[in-house]
């Protein structure tokens, strides 16, 4: 080891002692001699590096190609070889700054303190390639693909960051690690402010995954933020939702805890998506129903026993309680047309091919309105896919719509500019 040690130092100095002899001044041939040495051992470190680059990279891409993992993989990609390839041109240099610098020794001092820090820096980044490599290995594998991965990388990071800065701050100034740690307790409320939105970002993001709440791939709608659509990341500050237009809506994370927000997976996950939709039939336009219009009515395939068996009840009712329909048709029970109507909208809905019987199907009457009678058809489409949804949604109320006169209802409709100028032109006439 001395011998190998007196080598380096006769090798640093040959520039100089040759200077002299030559007869330059003691300063300058000090500087012609540092320069010399800068270049030599900075080309020697240069190659080395190169060397063992392309080496270690090569090596991964060999021992990846051959490995049925993919972790190893996502190594390559996130530049974890070409860091420790950077490992023993570190070491080298750190062993030849002192011959290199031998007769300058505060600037010998100030540069074992850079590789010092430099040594830090890379040890870092080393921490943080492992760190995303693990984080998309995980988003790979069926447990963790939905799980918000980017909070936990990014809070995993920043300790790092934190630790490098601390040794990094340690390193420059002298102190020991327990003072600076010391001096940041004092310091607490400071860097709770400045790190709040990231105190509550995680937070949120333990909550979210703990409940259950959001998984990448959900559709959520959260109107205060004008989100509707899929959840495409989860990371420590903001969740970002690709809505149904293509655009980005970015919210914050803590924002999926404090407010409100609609979660379809439930929808997705079930037997059928619900439809729920009303249409306002016009008071005017509901009545008893006389025998003639009873025997009209019967033509319609679909209600046609329930007309009989229905009619066969009410009669029976009104013959043992004595009501006499001759005298008015009001006297007693009677079957009405939105009556009718109604059940023959629940036999078309359970007779529908898309609709999922498993679930629950129901035609109900609202509140009345000024707008007309709703009637609400409720309903699960099989297929939940929001194009085919949506063409089954409007194929129900095509048919529905279009049946509604046959029953002798009429739709509510507000009154348009044609049909004032109609009526205008009756009355005049009149």
């Amino acid at each position: 080891m001395e011998d190998k040690e007196e080598l380096l130092t006769q090798l640093s100095c040959h520039v100089h002692d040759w200077l002299l002899n030559q007869g330059y001044a003691l300063g300058t041939a000090q500087k012609i001699n540092l320069l010399i040495n800068i270049l030599v051992v900075g080309v020697f470190i240069y190659v080395i590096d190169l060397i063992l680059r392309t080496f270690v990279v090569k090596f991964f891409y060999s021992f990846t190609n051959k490995s049925k993992t993919t972790f190893d993989d996502y190594l390559v990609k996130s530049n974890f070889p070409k860091f420790v390839a950077h490992i023993i041109p570190f070491i080298l240099i750190k062993r030849l700054i002192p011959y290199v610098f031998v007769d300058f020794p505060t600037l010998e001092t100030f540069l074992l303190k850079a590789t010092d820090i430099y040594l830090i820096l890379l040890i870092v980044f080393i921490l943080r390639s492992i760190v995303r490599s693990i984080k998309n290995y995980l988003r790979t594998t069926d447990r963790f693909y939905d799980k918000p991965l980017d909070s936990y990388a990014q809070v995993v990071i920043i300790f790092i960051w934190f630790i490098g800065i601390v040794f990094i701050f340690s390193e420059l100034t002298g102190y020991s690690i327990v003072k600076f740690i010391t001096a940041l307790g004092a310091a607490s409320a400071i860097l709770l402010l400045v790190f709040r939105d990231t105190i509550l970002g995680f937070v949120a993001s333990i909550q979210t995954s703990t409940n259950d709440m959001v998984r990448i791939g959900d559709w959520i709608t959260m109107e205060k933020y004008g989100a509707d659509g899929d959840v495409v990341e989860i990371n420590l500050a903001t969740v970002k939702v690709r809505n149904f237009d293509n655009t980005i809506t970015t919210i914050p994370t803590y924002a999926l805890i404090s407010d409100s927000f609609k979660n379809w997976r439930g929808m997705q996950e079930s037997g059928g998506r619900r439809i729920k939709r009303a249409i306002f039939i016009k008071a005017s336009s509901v009545k008893f129903l006389s025998q003639e219009e009873l025997k009209k009515f019967q033509s319609i395939q679909a209600v046609q026993q329930y007309i009989e068996h229905r009619q066969r009840d009410i009669n029976k009712f009104n013959t043992e309680q004595g009501y006499d329909k001759d005298l008015n048709i009001v006297n007693g029970r009677n079957q009405t047309n939105l009556g009718v109507f109604r059940k023959y909208c629940d036999l078309y809905l359970q007779n529908h091919s898309a609709t999922n019987k498993d679930l629950m199907i129901m035609t109900r009457h609202m509140a009345p309105t000024p707008e007309g009678i709703p009637l609400e058809i409720y309903v699960f489409s099989s297929d939940k896919r929001w194009e085919n949804y949506e063409r089954i949604m409007a194929d129900i109320f095509e048919h529905i719509i279009a049946a509604v006169p046959h029953f002798d209802l009429e739709i509510f409709e507000s009154p348009s500019g044609s049909d004032l100028q109609n009526f205008m032109k009756n009355r005049q006439s009149n």
